[in-house]
């Protein structure tokens, strides 16, 4: 029979066997998240988002290269408050004389010094990522510790910017936990679901901030909002099983209730759960790898959600069974039959008006100052490390910084690049290996005679002849030997280094005052040569006074690659900083675009033509939520801000994926209830029913993304969080107040577009009258039907059944046992619904018009143990003022 065979099925074992042995999955998942929490802190964070730049860019190379070919020393700048020029100065000098500074740059011009604050550019002697830096750093913080000093640094950057993150995951955490528990409270009917909702979240969270050990390496945007988005992103699966227990449990003890409910709701919450996943899927074809990072990690987070509802949670809710039936409260939302009545009314002016602003959002969305450099945002709330860096930003100016990296070997080209480099207008300065003045005037790749260069260190020229020879015979240039070396000419910087060799070999031995002369140019040559010249490239560094990002800066960057391309290749020249980072990122901004939207709208649509079975059905969805995505991101060109162009992409996919779930709830209700109602009422009926699941999710991601915008000292996470909050609250506006009026408009385009698999096909019941059905009924009698049901109902209905249970006509009247309980039925015309080869018991029903308010009533005395049990409850939560499911 159909019951047994459905006993039978897979689900129902799956679900058994869950339900029956989850003590056993208690202990996998205790395991589970020890090792999770044994793997969180060895997770590697990267904070730095030029990592994420395709490979084939070209600042992606050239920042290659630079590991590859330079050595970058650490620096800071370093802004000292209320002082003197000449106190200003003396520290300068103090500070030149502290260990690790290798240099210090200081002098009486703007840039420098005025309205009593000084700022010091100092180099240190080892690399920014280097412990001995960080350590060298921190005394001179100390040194200037009883003065006011900010400062801004590449040293240890990453540590604090770390410490910032773990701060604001705290506040953020705990402030969304109150969110959460205060959602659960509001929209729940029991306050003993609660912890069951909260522990899942809890283990599902910890499975997949631990499970990113997998990847090695995340990215700092992920890492901050990826526990939040996951909680509110799944909530809805969490959601939908507890209710589906709900449901059960009103006639089956709480582990047959269990059971079921799990065999029901892992088809319905896995088909759930595709859309937001093809959202996440989306991000991961973006050309910036962060989407990738970020598509995969939130991917892998909805999976677990699903792992710890389908194992986990039914266990708790047996566990708690007992204290869920005890604990029922009233529901405290509310019923809005008053919107489903304003969309009833307004059902032929909302929908041109909805077009009309998804046409006005798509071209205002367009037109928004879409920004790529990180300082050029601000987050509400500032650590003492961003606010650090802001003061020394605001009183001495950004510095835009370029790098020019070119094949190296020829220092006169290279001399000849520079100067016409400090001929532009738009440098401010300039800095390469053939620019750099050593002593007396001289260039570092100036090429010196025997007698100039003796001349220059005070060495007797008989020695300095011996050094030219013996460079030559390293060189294997016999010819400037046989030749006389009076001509022959060595740039400064190659003597300097090869007599430094031959006196570290101990080839040869110097006097004290030329050791010492030789030792310390040696030191700045050094770190001259380890910047600015490698195995295979030169690289010249330039100041622009030019801003990050715009047009004005591009063409900028074009200019300087005309002027380097007249002296080397123009394939050989790679440009390098956060400008042309800021330009790639812009030129990939187009794409990364068409891809979220076209992918995510098509895995949608894809997913939705088989939920409902309608080609225009889709599409009026699609559109609502593509339309909601749009207006959230014209708001701020109509209020002149700017749009960080990451969180365009990323908040876009989130919000197609996730919040077009709001619409499916509300549709999936509307095409049910219109088969057996007329769909003015339906849409009214569907808005009530849907409220209290949207609601739930919507506002959780709402908080969750305001949380994070107010939170987060992160400009770049603080930019994505307001976008996901106000979005996801456009899209809960067009949903509940423009979708309503589209599906009763469009009802004929769906209808006209609809599209039948293979399945079981419903027909509806008649209007009223008495019948015998053996079958499967879902509808309204005196309350909802749906499921298995043999008897006779009798009563006005609005109900559809499959088309293969036959339909016979009744004329018999009710049992005279069961009318000594029941009013006499009307005299209505009775049909028998009988299916092949069921020939289960039969029981009689009898009813009025169906109140959808009220449970289905039945007699004292002739309901079975479950009916009793139900009643039993339902008296109990209505001495709690509880609303009955």
């Amino acid at each position: 029979m159909e019951k047994e065979k459905k006993d039978d099925s897979f689900m129902m074992k799956l679900s058994t066997l869950i339900v029956d042995k989850r003590k056993g999955f208690y202990l996998v998942f205790i395991l589970v998240i020890l090792y999770s929490v044994l793997s969180m802190n060895r997770v590697k964070v990267n904070n730095d988002l030029t990592a994420y730049l395709p490979d084939t860019t070209e600042t992606r190379q050239g920042l290659d290269l630079m590991e590859e070919q330079f050595i970058t020393y650490g620096t800071a700048r370093i802004m000292v408050c209320n002082v003197t020029y000449e106190e200003a100065e003396a520290l300068a000098e103090q500070i030149r004389e502290m260990d690790g500074v290798s240099m210090l740059d200081f002098d009486n011009t703007e840039d420098y010094y005025h309205d009593m604050e000084a700022l010091f550019k100092i180099t240190f002697d080892e690399e920014a990522g280097d412990e001995v830096s960080l350590a060298d750093l921190n005394g001179v913080l100390e040194a200037l510790s009883a003065y006011d000093v900010y400062y801004s640094s590449d040293i240890g950057q990453e540590e604090r910017d770390a410490a910032d993150l773990s701060n604001d995951m705290i506040i953020i955490l705990l402030l969304a936990g109150v969110v959460i528990v205060a959602v659960l409270l509001f929209t729940s009917s029991t306050y003993a679901e609660i912890p069951v909702f909260l522990m899942t979240f809890i283990v599902a969270a910890i499975l997949n901030k631990g499970t990113n050990y997998w990847f090695g390496t995340i990215s700092f945007v992920t890492d901050s909002i990826a526990v939040v988005l996951q909680l509110a992103l799944a909530v809805d699966y969490a959601i939908i099983l507890c209710h589906r227990f709900m449901e059960e449990h009103e006639d089956k003890d709480a582990r047959e209730a269990v059971i079921v409910a799990l065999s029901k709701a892992i088809p319905e919450i896995s088909s759930s759960s595709l859309t937001t996943v093809s959202g996440m899927v989306a991000m991961m074809f973006m050309q910036f790898r962060i989407g990738y990072d970020m598509g995969i990690v939130l991917a892998k987070a909805i999976v677990l959600s699903l792992i710890s509802v389908f194992f986990l949670m039914p266990g708790l809710l047996l566990t708690f069974a007992n204290a869920i039936d005890h604990s029922h409260h009233k529901s405290f939302v509310p019923n809005i039959t008053l919107v489903g009545k304003f969309c009833v009314h307004t059902r032929v002016i909302v929908p041109p008006l909805l077009l009309a602003m998804v046409i006005a959002g798509a071209i205002l969305s367009g037109r928004a100052d879409y920004v790529y450099d990180v300082n050029t945002l601000e987050s509400k709330t500032m650590s003492e490390n961003k606010f650090s860096v802001s003061m020394v930003n605001q009183e001495f100016g950004t510095v835009n910084q370029l790098a020019v990296i070119v094949p190296n070997g020829d220092y006169e080209k290279e001399g000849q690049a520079l100067r016409a480099l400090e001929r532009m207008p738009e440098v401010n300065s300039c800095m390469g290996l053939a620019n750099i003045e050593a002593m007396d005037g001289y260039i570092l790749t100036q090429q010196l005679s025997p007698r100039e260069f003796a001349e220059l260190i005070d060495m007797d020229i008989e020695v300095a002849d011996l050094f030219y020879s013996a460079y030559a015979v390293d060189n294997s240039n016999f010819g400037a030997i046989l030749g006389g070396l009076n001509e022959y000419k060595v740039p400064l910087i190659d003597m300097f280094l090869f007599i430094y060799d031959q006196k570290e070999r101990g080839n040869i031995t110097l006097e004290d005052d030329l050791e010492e002369t030789l030792t310390e140019a040696y030191s700045q040559i050094s770190i001259a040569r380890d910047q600015l010249l490698g195995e295979r490239c030169s690289r010249f560094v330039l100041e622009l006074d030019l801003p990050a990002e715009g047009e004005e800066t591009y063409e900028a960057l074009e200019r300087i690659r005309a002027t380097v391309a007249k002296y080397y290749n123009y394939q050989d020249i790679y440009l390098v900083g956060n400008s042309t980072s800021n330009k790639d990122l812009s030129d990939s901004f187009a794409t990364d675009n068409s891809i979220i939207t076209v992918l995510t709208a098509l895995f949608v649509m894809v997913i939705l033509l088989f939920t409902f079975q309608s080609a225009g059905l889709p599409v009026l969805l699609v559109v609502t939520i593509q339309g909601s995505i749009w207006m959230n991101f014209s708001l701020p060109y109509l209020t002149g801000e700017v749009v960080y162009f990451l969180g365009y992409l990323v908040v876009s996919a989130i919000q197609m994926g996730a919040t077009i779930d709001y619409a499916i709830v509300i549709t999936s209700r509307y095409m049910e209830l219109k088969a057996y109602m007329p769909i003015k009422k339906a849409i009214v009926e569907t808005l009530n029913q849907a409220f209290p699941t949207i609601v739930t999710s919507g506002s959780m991601l709402v908080a969750a993304g305001f949380i994070i915008s107010n939170v987060s000292t992160n400009a770049v996470v603080a930019a994505i969080g307001l976008a996901l909050g106000r979005g996801t609250l456009t899209s809960i506006g067009l949903v509940l107040l423009a979708l309503p009026q589209t599906l009763l408009i469009g009802d004929i385009i769906i209808e006209k577009t609809a599209f039948t698999l293979k399945r079981d096909i419903t027909k509806p019941l008649p209007a009223g009258g008495r019948i015998r059905m053996s079958g499967h009924i879902k509808g309204y009698v005196k309350g909802v039907i749906d499921g298995e049901f043999s008897g006779v109902i009798d009563g006005e209905m609005g109900a559809v059944i499959r088309a293969k249970d036959n339909v016979e006509k009744l004329t018999a009247e009710l049992p005279e046992e069961n009318s000594k309980t029941q009013a006499q039925p009307p005299e209505l015309e009775a049909v028998e619904i009988k299916e092949t080869g069921d020939d289960q018991n039969q029981h009689t029903i009898s009813g009025k018009e169906p109140d959808r308010d009220a449970g289905m009533e039945i007699p004292d005395g002739n309901g079975t143990e479950g009916e009793h049990s139900l009643r039993r409850r339902r008296r109990s939560r209505r001495k709690a003022g509880g609303s009955e499911r």
